[in-house]
């Protein structure tokens, strides 16, 4: 079928509707390239028409490319590897990778053959942007030669391949380059931005926004009134918007361009290298040849390790779970329309404040009616800000609370299809609540705990009916971070867990869901990345070494400023918690008494009170607490710092969060490759350009990892002592994606 439709009015023009059946959204295909290239061919040969407008028979009008497509030119890529050389291999990537740019640059020159000796007037190509358009979609409309977008306040305009380890390969970096100052396209490129259309439009990313109705009658007009087909870079006497590379302008953005580069990435994202390198040489050349650079930096790129794992996790694994593929098929799809929070406090007014945004009716309970209102009042302050500062309208800030009833009656949530518990982590306050709602709600609503530690199993003890009890953990702040963590426990039912996917789904979160366990997944790994912050400190190693090198290992944050936004008091409780239920020999009792220290004789709590492992002056940076040094049993010498091996401080952060996965899959907490991967990387950032936890196992190699495992257990002690699995795939030469490849089910 095609997904291309092709009109010529009267005037001879030609309306091209990108329409691909069985598709909610237009994507790039290699179909959808062949079938493009032919109507290219068709309005450059046919003397009737004068020039084309390309628009979407959807809502959007590009998502991008189909990256499962990258994916499978990457298995063939490594297969001609094996039988034809490296050589071969590459050039076979080279020329599948630049068939889009090359069809680009022909609409860009209307249509003219590239290179053609034969002097021809091409034809003028305008894109009417109906809706989104994102990737190669926007690509595909940069290579017009005018753009003219709807009014739309949902539309958002974007390159954002940086953010899965590629970066815009059909002649993004080359156009946006000549667009704007490059200091601006840097930005723009190496930021992943996605524009509303007013934005887009004063970057002069594209021409002009007019009301849906008259879209394609202004993108006919602009042909009609004579617009030319030709790129402002391909007529005489262009010039570079920042003039130059070689320049004054050239020289200040250049340098301090790979200066922050190095700053923010540490040099662990090929990808976003190349943005530098094709933009800084392309604006040196003609436009043919800075594309064809382009493209082979794009072929290089693509052949990365780091652009393989962070497809394969960010787009293709997340797509999986977004769709519902952990969602038991047998459950009928439920419509969850009122939902209640029980615990108004920063986590609750959170999960109320996405679950209006989502359209839903959510009644907000605390303790009595005063603690409710201010649940809701700081949510009217945190969402009043954003009014002020234009991310937000006032009419929606006041839809959202207009959906959000603060109340201290209980009895108020006997209609609520779905009751999430988010009290404080005490298992006696949680214990209390949970009866409370139990004596109220009606005998089909599911019940889910927000607890980030408890065991659901224990909790769910105490609830009138353990098949409707789920966990459902959100991570904080609720309304920024993308992941929700659902936790089954032994009892917990199919319908339960079908409920609680739609209900992250409809909030538009992705899911993963784990086995019961004390810590569950992400909490395992993550508590393990912050205590190997702690057992640093008490080695006495500097904790601005501890925290630059977390950084540098590809870390969000260091362990000591996570461990101030997560709350030191909520640390202590947590250990405590662990001794009282496991016994003292599960704890480390160094990082004890220095929570102890922290929390209880200096008052330190974290950011929420302004100290922590750093102070937070008003109005000033956060800066690491000098007084810190006094509570260390260890301080080390001058000598002994410039002697710590960097490389392995930066190993030891992300060996022992990748131990721990591979020690929750051992033990079935997490029971699918995709869920460990995405849950690492949107849970607790784990290092991106890795692709997650165990993508950075598959990528050092199984038996590389154990051996650095048993080299650092040798040396630091049992945290990092290899589980058995891993051993045993180690020596059958395994990986987790060979091994346990996740079998592609239709969503339900």
């Amino acid at each position: 079928m095609a997904d291309f439709k092709l009109d010529v009015d009267a005037d001879g023009i030609a309306l091209i509707t990108w329409d691909m059946p069985e598709r909610s959204m237009n994507v790039i295909t290699l179909e959808a390239i062949e079938e493009l290239s032919g109507i290219v061919d068709k309005v450059t040969n046919d003397a009737a028409i004068k020039g084309a407008v390309i628009t979407s028979g959807k809502e959007a009008f590009c998502g991008g490319a189909d990256l499962t497509m990258l994916e499978r030119m990457g298995a063939i890529y490594a297969e001609r590897m094996k039988k034809e050389g490296e050589i071969a291999a590459a050039k076979f990537i080279y020329e599948e990778s630049s068939k889009l740019s090359q069809l680009y640059r022909r609409i860009e020159k209307g249509g003219v053959e590239i290179g053609g000796k034969e002097k021809k007037v091409g034809k003028p190509w305008v894109c009417a942007i109906n809706g989104t358009a994102m990737g190669g979609g926007f690509e595909l409309a940069l290579a017009c030669h005018h753009r003219v977008a709807a009014d739309n306040p949902k539309t958002r305009l974007g390159l954002p391949e940086i953010k899965i380890g590629l970066f815009p390969g059909a002649g993004g970096t080359q156009r946006v380059a000549r667009m704007m100052q490059p200091a601006d396209a840097l930005q723009f490129l190496l930021k992943g931005d996605q524009l509303k259309t007013d934005r887009a439009k004063a970057m002069k990313l594209i021409d002009n926004v007019v009301p849906q109705a008259d879209l394609i009658q202004t993108a006919k007009d602009w042909i009609k009134a004579g617009g030319k087909a030709e790129a402002p870079w391909d007529v005489k006497g262009f010039r570079l918007p920042g003039g130059p590379v070689y320049s004054k302008a050239g020289m200040m953005t250049f340098p301090a361009a790979n200066a922050i580069y190095r700053r923010e990435t540490y040099d662990n994202y090929p990808a976003a290298r190349a943005i530098l390198q094709v933009v800084y040489e392309g604006l040196q050349l003609p436009m043919d040849v800075a594309l064809r650079v382009e493209s082979r930096w794009f072929a290089k790129i693509l052949r990365t390790p780091e652009a393989a794992a962070m497809i394969r996790t960010l787009f293709v694994n997340m797509q999986d779970l977004n769709k519902g593929a952990r969602r038991p098929v047998n459950e009928p799809p439920t419509s969850i329309k009122k939902i209640g929070v029980v615990g108004a406090g920063f986590m609750g007014a959170g999960i109320a404040q996405v679950s209006a945004a989502a359209g839903l009716q959510v009644v907000l309970i605390d303790r009595d009616q005063e603690a409710a209102d201010k649940g809701k009042a700081a949510l009217h302050k945190s969402l009043s800000d954003r009014v002020m500062k234009g991310r937000m309208k006032g009419a929606e800030r006041d839809t959202l609370l207009e959906k959000i009833t603060p109340s201290a009656d209980y009895a108020t949530l006997k209609d609520c299809d779905l009751i999430i518990e988010a009290v404080f982590e005490d298992r006696k306050v949680k214990s209390d609540v949970i009866a409370k709602i139990g004596a109220v709600i009606s005998d089909t609503a599911i019940f889910a705990s927000n607890t980030s530690t408890l065991p659901i199993t224990s909790l769910a003890a105490e609830f009138k009916d353990p098949k409707r009890f789920i966990g459902v953990h959100f991570f904080s702040p609720v309304a920024i971070m993308m992941l929700t963590e659902v936790i089954l426990g032994k009892e917990t039912g199919d319908r339960a867990l079908a409920v609680a996917l739609d209900y992250i789904r409809a909030i538009k979160k992705t899911p993963i869901v784990v086995n019961d366990s004390r810590g569950f997944y992400a909490n395992r790994c993550v508590l393990n990345y912050i205590k190997e912050g702690h057992l640093m400190l008490l080695e006495g190693i500097p904790p601005a070494m501890i925290e630059n090198t977390a950084r540098m290992a590809g870390m969000p944050v260091g362990p000591l400023s996570l461990n101030d936004e997560t709350a030191l008091d909520l640390g202590l409780k947590i250990v405590r918690a662990t001794e009282a239920d496991l016994g003292p020999e599960a704890v480390e009792p160094g990082m004890k008494i220095l929570l102890e220290s922290m929390v209880e004789k200096q008052g330190r709590l974290g950011r929420k009170n302004g100290k922590g492992f750093y102070d937070y002056p008003p109005g000033l940076p956060k800066k690491l607490w000098p007084g810190l040094s006094d509570l260390l049993p260890k301080k080390l010498a001058r000598e002994e710092i410039e002697a710590l091996d960097v490389e392995e401080l930066k190993q030891r952060f992300l060996v022992t969060q990748a131990v721990e996965a591979a020690r929750t899959f051992e033990e079935k907490v997490v029971t699918d490759v995709r869920e460990a991967d995405v849950g690492s990387i949107l849970g607790f950032g784990f290092a991106p350009f890795s692709g997650g936890t165990l993508s950075y196992i598959d990528m050092m190699g199984t038996k590389k990892f154990v051996d650095l495992c048993r080299a650092f257990e040798k040396k630091y002690g049992a945290r990092f002592a290899p589980p058995k699995l891993l051993i045993e795939m180690a020596e059958k030469g395994e990986s987790f994606y060979g091994r346990f490849a996740p079998e592609k089910k239709k969503a339900a």
